[in-house]
């Protein structure tokens, strides 16, 4: 008889014995198929909503520099615009204008930001899906804004921004700076912050130290700071939801450990009748080993499955408040699938191998007793 064919015979009754056992192992595939879906949750969300972080920041200017006074974010003069543009190196410079609007009635925070469309007339404004969820708005209705003077000025709502462009847009309000300067009462010359392009990625260290000797009063934030923040942030957030199954995944250990470790009898019976009909020790071995491979892959496929169904189709509806934050308005995208061979490499040698191997000692201590004592028990 070939290895091949074997082998062969070696699952085929491997698959009979967890067939005779069916209602033991379907409470432990079950287990540790929630154990690998858990797992394969947190990962593959993380890495996701950081790919969809370093997408949108692609776009995002390169260096933003903010005026400090007493340690806090204050408006910038414009005549710092002259004075960033005579660094080496700097290819353009533009001051923003933009700024937060809390809706008591909501309880939320908008973005509210100087629009560069020519076609928003004064006196209207363009807002994003989670806004117009909140206030319940469409095209045509009338928003009223409470002023920095207590008085309330109404803009009508000239489109509502596509559903595709939410991730980055939810909370987003764009009115022309005319009327965001009056609303915020924004004299002219002075903008929240000014952005910059650098010619060459490799000097944007060289230039913020320059902005820093020129203009010592303010702070320039780098894209690959905020970039770092993000990682570091649903890092930490993923961690998290980590520690809280901590403990479920402590007791998956333990059981799976002692249903590893720990034979029955009947199961000490069936290897030492294999060993009296001629079984070798080894193949007794493998037919423990590959019923426990059997259950790992079981398992270790439908979590993996099922994870990726729960993040990629449903948004990853359980987690979602841990790994987002919690806020009022949340961003409603579609992740875009993608998975890592690291991730899977990585789920598979912490899940499928320890339980795999962890057959292997009390298959060995029971297929070298003598068959003739284990069928006396």
């Amino acid at each position: 008889m070939s290895l091949l064919e074997r082998h062969r015979n070696i699952i085929d009754f491997a698959l009979s014995s967890l067939a005779r056992r069916w209602k033991k192992n379907l409470a432990l595939v079950m287990v540790y198929t929630f154990i690998v879906f858990t797992l394969a949750s947190v990962v593959f969300f993380t890495e996701a909503i950081k790919r969809e972080a370093a997408a949108v920041l692609k776009g995002a200017p390169e260096v933003v520099v903010q005026r400090l006074t007493v340690g806090r974010h204050d408006l910038i003069p414009a005549e710092y615009i002259d004075t960033l543009k005579k660094i080496t190196g700097v290819s353009h410079v533009k001051g923003r204008i933009w700024g937060y609007y809390y809706e008591p009635a909501s309880g939320a925070n908008y973005t509210v930001v100087a629009s560069g469309d020519s076609q928003l007339k004064p006196g209207t404004i363009s807002i994003g899906r989670g806004v117009a969820r909140t206030l319940n708005a469409g095209a045509g209705d009338l928003l009223p804004f409470k002023g920095t003077d207590g008085t309330y000025v109404s803009f009508e709502v000239a489109r509502v921004f596509s559903a595709e462009s939410e991730l980055v847009s939810a909370d987003l309000i764009e009115m022309p700076s005319e009327d965001l300067r009056a609303l915020f009462r924004i004299a002219e010359g002075w903008f929240t912050d000014i952005t910059l392009k650098v010619r060459n990625e490799r000097e944007l260290v060289v230039v913020a130290d320059k902005i820093r000797r020129l203009l010592p009063d303010t702070r320039p934030v780098l894209r690959d700071e905020i970039l770092r923040t993000y990682d570091s942030l649903f890092g930490w957030r993923s961690g998290l939801l980590l520690v809280i199954f901590a403990g479920a995944v402590a007791a998956f250990v333990i059981f799976a450990w002692d249903k590893a470790t720990s034979l029955s009898l009947e199961e000490r019976r069936e290897m030492g009748i294999l060993k009296a009909v001629g079984w070798e020790t080894t193949e007794v071995i493998a037919m423990k080993s590959w019923e426990g491979v059997v259950v790992s892959l079981a398992a270790f496929f439908a979590g993996v499955l099922l994870a990726y169904i729960h993040v990629f189709f449903s948004s990853a509806l359980l987690f979602e408040p841990v790994l987002k934050g919690w806020a009022v308005l949340y961003p409603r995208f579609q992740l875009v699938p993608h998975i890592d061979p690291y991730q899977i490499i990585s789920l598979f040698f912490l899940t499928v191998a320890p339980y795999t191997a962890a057959t292997v000692i009390p298959s060995w201590n029971a297929a070298t007793v003598d068959p003739d004592s284990i069928m006396r028990l």
